[in-house]
């Protein structure tokens, strides 16, 4: 849901040339609602994208009440061996997913690409879906009041900053915000299914769309083919609880970067103890409180910045590099140049970061006392204190979410034909414990865990033993079978190495940043 940077992915967006219709069928099987109208829009990327958009109620209880605007990407099949669409999602809540549907068929080996429509959407509420929030334009211009609240007055401030961004979405969308939830949004799902005219639905999620897909199967069980969720969301404790169990995994994994910079001492020149290359992270940081760099990077903004290479450690040799700048002799410029690839908000970030809010804290409740939160978060904080507080400010919106909260949803299902999933052991994002649950309570399903790995969304990434086991899936639906904890392990790669910043964007880079961060 941030900026990303064009050197990181390597894949421009540019389009490719003026929308060109493509053939469509007029309505679906048993007059049903009119199929979508694909029209070619590919990008220099993803050339054989094409688009189209879907109406769907605001209200699903009320299907002919007031519509809103899906919008569609399409990559189709062109194997005589047809398996249907294939759905997919790259989390959030708040992640566009057009590119998406490219970056998998072309990621995908071409024979298996071939079989599936991939299906990207831009979840209601997001980028070219209409209407597009943006609840408060400017929310996270720099320089924002310290994280950590030390004296009540910057507590104060940055309570101020969450009531705000509340009282602005409710503002400017008071009729929109009780449907931006992820029941809504499944249900938006299950009417591409049935746009697209298919009795049964493929699906592939990152990140939260793990649990976008765990609900649908909850309640389509018997639409439900070949379902892979990706780096798992432990679906028991959305989202509050979910968010403090991340602190404590991002703080391990800022940690393990580190260790990584001590352990490339001769490159970085930092120290070889990581608990000294640690101080010295931290003292960076004091500094910056006391005059941010550039009048852009306070504290704030460092952790926003540094908070990417908790999800793929493929940003770690920018990182490094720009706290070695700082550290070793106060140069400021990489440290800006990496805010700026990293964590400035543009306004793709801002839509992102308001539906984000609009269905964490419409989806379950939250604690309406502060008195909670700050109990909570300064416990975490004495273990974790690397993103504890960044991330409590992140989501204290729904401390004065205007819409009252629904309750989570039960995703136990023993009615699925396997699911296949895939979780790191080290992953900070949607820490480990999350899969294996979630392995549990989807009986039947398959877990392939990545043995040290700490990336965020791990297929289709460059691990070839993870994908073999989902591109044998998709084929023909073979899942592993194991009897322990997991069904098949894979032993991570290794992390880059220091030159890892000035070589060519791996499909890794490519991935991590069409998925963004805080998903």
């Amino acid at each position: 849901m941030k900026k990303r940077a064009a050197v990181l992915c390597g894949a421009a967006a540019v389009l490719a040339g003026s929308f060109t219709a493509v053939p469509a069928e007029a309505s679906g099987p048993g007059g049903a609602a009119p199929k979508p109208a694909w029209k070619t829009c590919g990008i220099t990327a993803y050339p054989k994208l094409q688009c189209a958009s879907l109406e769907v109620p605001l209200d699903h209880a009320d299907p002919r009440g007031k519509k809103i605007t899906l919008a569609l990407s399409r990559v189709p099949h062109t194997a005589k061996t047809y398996q249907g669409p294939l759905l997919v999602n790259p989390g959030g809540p708040g992640g566009s997913g057009l590119k998406l549907a490219g970056f998998i068929a072309s990621a995908l080996p071409a024979s298996v690409a071939a079989q599936y429509d991939v299906i990207g959407f831009d979840p209601r509420g997001v980028g070219k879906s209409k209407p597009a929030l943006n609840c408060l334009p400017g929310h996270f211009n720099p320089v924002r009041p310290d994280s950590v609240p030390v004296t009540p007055a910057v507590e104060q401030a940055g309570l101020a900053r969450a009531r705000a961004f509340a009282d602005a979405c409710a503002t400017k969308y008071a009729d929109v915000l009780p449907h931006i939830n992820t029941l809504a949004t499944v249900r938006d799902m299950d009417s591409i299914r049935e746009a697209l005219g298919s009795d049964s639905l493929n699906y592939f999620g990152y990140s939260y769309g793990t649990y976008l897909g765990a609900v649908y199967g909850r309640l389509h069980p018997d639409r439900v083919r070949r379902f892979v969720l990706d780096s798992v969301v432990d679906p028991t404790g959305v989202w509050y609880d979910d968010n403090l169990a991340q602190d404590h995994a991002f703080n391990d994994r800022h940690r393990a970067f580190l260790a990584w910079v001590a352990k490339h001492d001769g490159t970085y020149r930092l120290g070889t103890d990581p608990a000294g290359v640690e101080e010295k992270w931290y003292a960076m940081r004091a500094a910056l409180a006391e005059e941010p760099a550039d009048g852009k990077v306070g504290p704030a903004e460092l952790e926003d910045t540094f908070m990417p290479g908790g999800y793929y450690n493929g940003y770690w040799p920018y990182l490094a590099e720009a706290f070695a700048a700082y550290a070793r002799t106060g140069d400021s410029a990489p440290l800006v140049a990496a805010y700026e690839s990293f964590a400035a908000v543009d306004a793709a970030g801002q839509n992102g970061y308001s539906v984000y809010t609009a269905v964490q804290c419409r989806d379950a409740p939250w604690p309406r006392s502060w008195a909670t939160w700050r109990a909570d978060n300064w416990a975490a904080y004495e273990k974790a204190p690397f993103m504890t507080w960044n991330n409590a400010w992140y989501n204290a919106p729904c401390a004065f979410w205007p819409v009252p909260p629904m309750l989570p949803r039960n995703v136990a299902n023993a009615e699925l034909p396997p699911v296949l999933l895939f979780q790191a052991t080290d992953d900070a994002a949607t820490p480990f414990h999350g899969g294996v649950l979630t392995h549990t309570l989807l009986r039947g399903s398959s877990l392939v865990v990545e043995e040290g790995g700490g990336n965020h969304g791990v297929t289709l990434s460059g691990n070839a033993c993870l994908d073999r086991h989902l591109n044998a899936y998709l084929t023909d639906g073979t899942v592993p079978r194991g009897s322990g904890e997991a069904d098949a392990v894979c032993e991570a790669l290794p992390d880059p190495g220091p030159a890892g910043a000035r070589s060519t964007p791996s499909r890794g880079t490519v991935l991590h940043g069409l998925l963004g961060f805080r998903g």
